[in-house]
Parts: structure tokens; sequence; C-alpha cells
């Protein structure tokens, strides 16, 4: 007459303990829960012969105390400790730390060649069961897959915008290549100071990079074409705009480099005691540059790298991407003249023939 729901709860009361009530301190508040002793609940023997009160019904409700052992044996065996899902799959996670002295992404890449060994080998030996990276290798790429896509919707609109107001592909082009030039400066001061690099605020940072160095390039590039408006040749031009916008996007570049090394450093100033016992209390470092520090110094990098070629590099580009037109205008041209002038001939020698034969 007892029931299995009896058994499991009273099993359940003498080892882990209903919570009955909470304890109150000025501080915080405990639990407090009635169970058996720790000598008790950890001994196997003492657990067998715990006792289950019950109603007996069939000698007319009795209560009757039976311990556990004269009604359930007790077999050392290997169960689930739990059983865990995901997308309605079950799933066994293995998880582990990197020692000191390993480079994490490299452990990552020497258990993923394994993982996917191991798939290929057993693809058809254990069908339904597969072995899959998780964890901090799935997150990182997550976020690499989503800053990817960032990359190329921001220069997608970039490049809209660019051919709306310059009606040019070879213009757009020219000022897209700063882009690439920023993520080389990026990556080479990176590896130049030897620092780490956080995927999600490196690839955040190159994303607003983009806007920075292309709006550079639109200074020179509207410049250059505004001067040849007024008569300037393309050599004059790009002299011209190279000197006159030197001064906006150095003071550009220059404000924004300024205005990221704080960031960067992790300078910390209390402006409390700075007003009342005007100690600012500067110091540098601290949980924000974890955070804040990869963002700053690839903005800091890329745009100290891009900023020099914009002013050198971009106005070569322009000027031999207009001689190269230029070059391709009088070949073709050339080519239909040639085909005119042996159309007017042939023509010509048409008009001479007597009329019987025309």
């Amino acid at each position: 007459g007892i029931s299995s729901g009896q058994v499991i709860g009273d099993l359940i009361t003498g080892v882990l303990g209903p919570e009955v009530s909470k304890f109150r301190d000025e501080n915080d508040e405990y639990p407090i829960v009635v169970r058996y002793r720790v000598e008790d609940r950890n001994n196997l023997s003492a657990l067998q012969n715990m006792k289950l009160t019950f109603r007996d019904m069939n000698m007319n409700g009795m209560i009757r105390n039976v311990p556990v052992s004269s009604f359930a044996r007790v077999i050392d065996t290997i169960s689930y400790g739990g059983i865990k899902r995901k997308a309605q799959k079950r799933i066994i996670t293995l998880e582990s730390n990197v020692i000191s002295g390993f480079n994490p992404n490299e452990v990552a890449a020497n258990v993923r060649a394994q993982v996917d060994y191991w798939n290929l080998l057993h693809k058809n030996e254990l069908p339904g069961i597969t072995v899959s990276m998780a964890g901090q290798q799935q997150e990182q790429e997550e976020t690499a897959s989503f800053l990817i896509m960032a990359l190329v919707s921001a220069i997608g609109l970039i490049i809209l915008i660019l051919v709306t107001q310059f009606n040019s592909v070879g213009k757009t082009l020219i000022i897209l290549s700063e882009i690439l030039f920023s993520v080389i400066g990026v990556f080479l001061g990176i590896a130049i100071f030897g620092m780490n690099i956080s995927i999600v605020m490196t690839g955040v940072g190159i994303v607003a990079l983009a806007g920075i160095v292309v709006r550079n390039g639109i200074l020179i590039v509207e410049f250059i074409d505004m001067l040849k408006a007024r008569g300037m040749s393309t050599e004059e031009a790009v002299i011209e705009a190279g000197k006159v916008r030197m001064t906006p996007v150095l003071l550009t570049a220059t404000a924004a480099i300024l205005g990221l090394i704080p960031l960067a450093v992790g300078l910390n100033i209390d402006f409390e005691t700075l007003f009342t016992d005007l100690n600012p209390h500067i110091s540098f470092g601290g949980d924000s540059v974890a955070f804040w520090g990869p963002l700053s110094w690839t903005m800091i990098h890329g745009l100290g790298f891009a900023t020099v070629l914009t002013l050198i590099v971009l106005p070569v580009m322009y000027l031999i991407s207009e001689n190269m037109g230029k070059r391709f205008k009088r070949f073709f041209g050339a080519a239909d003249n040639s085909v005119l002038s042996k159309n007017s001939q042939s023509a010509k020698s048409l008009a001479e023939m007597p009329g019987e034969t025309l």
C-alpha cells in the first residue's frame, strides 16, 4: 500500500529537505531547511533504515512504520544525473579550460580537426549522433559572421551613396580603397605593438572606421572635381586639392585620435574630488580598458595609417584613373575614326562609278 511517490518524497525530504522558513538579519536572509544530519544523509545504511510512516488500509487503516530496506533494494549502477536537450535533441557537453602557455584559438582549431575527423569516421556507424563545437568558439564564429554582414551592409550603403553623388564607378572605387588601407593599418598596428584582438570590438571599430576614412576621401575627390569645373587641368587640380584639403583631413584625424587615446589607455579621473579637494585621483587601466581598448586602438591605428595614404595615394590614384580614361577614349576614338574613314572612302569610290554600274 505504499506508493512510489511517497517513497521518493520521504527520501528527498531526508536527503535534501524542504525549506520551511527563512532567517533574516540586517544584511541578508538565509533559508531554513529541515533534513537529516550530514552523517546520516551521507550514510547508505542510515538511509536504508529510514522508516516510512503510512496508513495500511489492508489492516483497517492502521498506522505503520516500515524501513526502506524491507521493500526496496539498493543497487550500485550508472544512470543519468540529468538529461539536457537543445532543439528537442539530447546533448552531452564536454568542456575544459585552456591551461596557461597555450593559445585558445590554436587549441580550438586542433579540437575542431579531431571533431571533423570523428564525424567523418563514424558517419555511417552512428547515425543521428554528431559532434560539434560550442561555447566560446561558437560565440566567436557567430559574432564574426554578424560583423562581416554588418561591414558588407555598410560598404553597400557607402557604394550606393558614392555612386549617386559622383555618378562614377571609378571615383567610387578610389574612395572605397580607403577602407582597405585602414584595415591594413589596423592589423599593422596590432602586429607591431603586439596587441590582442577582440573580435567584437575590433570588428565594430573597423565598421566605424570605414565611415571616417570614406568621408576624408570624399573631401579630396569632391574638391578636385570642383577645381576641374573651374577650368584647371587634372594634374593642377590634384596638387591643389592635396594642399588645400590637407588641413581639414589632418585636423579631423588628429581630433579623433586624441579623443580616443584616453579611452584606449583607460584614463580615469574622479571629478568629485577634483572640485572638492583639487585631487583628481588620476589612474590608468581598469575594467573598461578590456572592453573599450580594442575598439579605440583599432580606430587609432586605422586612422593614422589611412590618413597619410589619403593625402598621398588617393590623389595619385585619381590622376592615374583620369589618364587611363583618356587613353581608353583615344584608343576607342581612333578605332571609330578609322572605321568612319574606311566607310567614307568606300562611299567616295562608289560615287565615282558610272551611272549604269551604280
